[in-house]
């Protein structure tokens, strides 16, 4: 039998992040990212965007099978948006959150995009990026 495409990925259902406090990651990510809360399986919970979801665990409870060194602020993640990153980043000026860098021209999955970063509570690292068109 050949190995081709039928045997590849195509999409990101989910990812799990781990916090050192699950109650801050939700408030962020939710307040500053826009995302809805999800409880699942008798009090888990996750963070929806778009048709994916974060799991979310906290650091030393992990629901198993888990990551072998699951370690909070070991992430780098990077999210699309659908407004201007200079609207963005006027928002969360606003807000009070540090823009550490940016904006700046980088390569996404599916070409160049306008970033910038910023940290979450667990210091992972947030690139908020729109599409150059």
């Amino acid at each position: 039998m050949s190995k081709g495409k039928e045997y590849q990925v195509n999409v990101l259902d989910h990812f799990v992040l781990t916090a050192s406090d699950i109650d801050k990651t939700i408030s962020f990510y939710t307040r500053y990212l826009g995302m809805t809360v999800e409880e699942f399986n008798g009090g888990r919970k996750a963070l929806k965007f778009g048709k994916q979801k974060i799991n979310l665990h906290q650091k030393g409870k992990e629901f198993e099978p888990k990551a072998d060194k699951p370690t909070p602020g070991g992430l780098d993640l990077c999210f699309l948006t659908t407004c201007s990153v200079q609207e963005y980043a006027a928002f969360l000026d606003d807000e009070g959150v540090e823009i550490i860098e940016g904006p700046i021209e980088r390569t996404g999955a599916q070409g160049p995009i306008l970033s910038i970063y910023i940290r979450d509570p667990d210091n992972n690292l947030i690139e908020i990026s729109e599409k150059i068109l």
